[in-house]
């Protein structure tokens, strides 16, 4: 008689990719993570951050671990290098998914600090789109403490109890950016998201700008300006 298949789970090194501007050795002014959208690569992404490359500032954009192509496969065979993109996670095996990532991101962390010297850098943590969920859960359950929290373009994942994970950040300032026309992140979501911060207590800042799901320039520019201040 045949019986249901049993999954069974191996932990494997992985080599995991991640792009920097600015200087990864020395006292850098501050420290910012950012995080990719779903189908994006780092290296692409993090060019977005090239106008805060003052010298003064550390940007590293991680990799998320599952490389795809982007096109289908009778659309790829036409092309001379069809496009990859990456992704945090799937529904499937989803739990061990987010494990993964949060071990990734905090041993990179430890990596970038063990080459930074003097006063401890703001730390500036960025998702953006699908990475707003990667960085709540990172910031949630990992082991990194951080004074600046920013979701754009996105929102917290639904799963997280709030007043524990407002706990978990301690005094991280949170904020949101969100363009008036992006197509993903809707007044709806917007407002929806509101309440449950409100409802939970957790304090929080909301920039706008005009632009779609993107991370723009000159919003880039206030956001950073705005720390500051902070």
């Amino acid at each position: 008689m045949a019986t249901d298949p049993r999954p069974h789970e191996i932990v494997v090194p992985r080599t995991a990719r991640y792009y920097t501007l600015g200087p990864t050795h020395g006292f850098p002014r501050e420290l910012w993570i950012v995080c990719h959208g779903y189908g994006q690569l780092a290296g692409r992404f993090i060019r977005d951050f090239a106008p805060l490359d003052d010298g003064s500032r550390l940007i590293v954009a991680p990799e998320a671990l599952s490389l795809f192509y982007l096109e289908s496969i009778p659309e790829r065979r036409s092309q001379k290098e069809p496009r990859v993109g990456a992704t945090w996670m799937t529904r499937e095996h989803r739990e061990a998914e987010i494990a993964d990532q949060i071990t990734y991101l905090d041993r990179l962390m430890l990596e970038l600090r063990h080459h930074l010297s003097g006063a401890s850098p703001r730390i500036v943590v960025l998702g953006f789109s699908q990475g707003t969920a990667t960085v709540s859960r990172w910031l949630g359950a990992g082991n990194v403490r951080v004074d600046q929290m920013v979701l754009w373009g996105g929102q917290t994942p639904s799963e997280l109890e709030m007043v524990a994970w407002s706990n978990r950040l301690q005094d991280a300032k949170l904020t949101f950016v969100v363009g008036d026309a992006d197509e993903y992140v809707t007044p709806k979501i917007v407002a929806r998201e509101v309440e449950r911060l409100s409802t939970a207590g957790i304090a929080f800042s909301l920039q706008r700008f005009s632009g779609g799901h993107v991370i723009d320039a000159d919003a880039l520019a206030i956001l950073a300006a705005s720390f500051q201040g902070r």
